[in-house]
């Protein structure tokens, strides 16, 4: 009786084993949320707007996980040391990041990192997508977008344009208006949107690819106007305000982006079911008008179409970089 016990133990035993074999990575998958809690790394500084996306949807994920959802700053260059850490963070699902364009499009292309974002990250989907609005200080005269294109035309090198650094959304939304519309207007960047937004409602600057929360204030008040957005769609706050793909330049589209990712080293099951987390999350009632409220509009994706995505803004702005010559400088 006791051998028989054992032998029917151990077939069992055997047969547990061969199962999760042939399961792979899948027999895990129902430990979803992991276990050892959920971290959302930022990589820029508590108060700004990629913390201020995750911190909300952090809160949604909370409540639909049932358990804390915990967002950690990790600031510095540009996003990428934080994007780093989650190329070669753990493979247990327990680390995501909201990621922006700079890290997974624009900076490979100007600098060495310690991480391939198509090849070391896995797309979970895309956050959140928001245009910047091209603004002019009132006192430079300008008026329209018309009225910007015939004054770069006419004075080439004179008119500027404020960003918040090197390869930033501002930078690039600006470099690729003087390479569709043949003008030249001179980058001047800035450690962050505070001082630029001084320097530019001060008049020491003409212009600025702002964001729509950033500047809607001072439009409101007149000391800066709106001439165009960057999106293919006007902003729902601005709706008067044309984009710049209307405005002679068809198919124009440089917006702001974030979008959740994680280690390639995720386990293909655990992927799919951050996907459907975050999908859900994003796509609750409440979410469009708590997102909306600072600019942002959610916009959840599957995975492939966030890979597609990611690997259509990697080509497109590392063309622009090569072929307007942008370094990190």
């Amino acid at each position: 009786m006791k051998g028989s016990w054992s032998i029917t133990w151990g077939r069992a035993l055997v047969g547990w084993v061969a199962a999760c074999a042939l399961a792979g990575p899948s027999a895990w998958a129902q430990d979803f949320p992991p276990r050892k809690g959920i971290t959302i790394l930022v990589g820029f500084a508590a108060g700004g707007s990629a913390d201020i996306a995750a911190r909300i949807i952090a809160k949604r994920l909370s409540d639909n996980l049932g358990q804390p959802v915990a967002v950690d700053n990790k600031p510095g260059a540009g996003g990428n040391i934080a994007t780093q850490m989650t190329a070669t963070g753990p493979a247990d699902g327990s680390l995501i990041m909201l990621s922006s364009i700079g890290p997974l499009a624009i900076a490979p292309h100007m600098m060495k990192l310690g991480f391939d974002p198509l090849k070391d990250l896995a797309p979970l989907t895309l956050g959140v997508n928001f245009p910047n609005v091209l603004v002019v200080h009132s006192g430079t005269g300008i008026r329209s977008f018309a009225d910007y294109i015939e004054y770069a035309k006419k004075h080439p090198g004179k008119l500027d344009f404020a960003s918040t650094g090197p390869g930033s959304a501002s930078h690039l939304a600006g470099e690729l208006l003087n390479d569709v519309a043949r003008i030249d207007t001179v980058h001047v960047p800035y450690k962050g949107g505070a001082p630029a937004l001084v320097d530019l409602l001060g008049g020491r600057v003409a212009s600025w690819y702002a964001t729509v929360a950033t500047a809607q204030a001072h439009i409101e008040s007149g000391r800066l106007i709106a001439l165009a957005s960057t999106g293919l769609q006007r902003h729902p706050a601005l709706p008067k305000v044309p984009t710049i793909a209307e405005s002679g330049y068809p198919g124009f589209n440089a917006t702001n982006w974030y979008a959740f990712v994680t280690s390639a080293k995720v386990p293909e099951p655990l992927l799919d079911r951050w996907n459907e987390a975050l999908q859900k999350a994003l796509g609750s009632p409440d979410m469009s008008e708590a997102l909306s409220k600072h600019g942002y509009s959610p916009t959840p994706t599957s995975r492939s179409e966030l890979a597609g995505f990611m690997a259509r803004e990697y080509a497109t702005w590392g063309k622009i970089i090569r072929d307007r010559k942008i370094t990190g400088d």
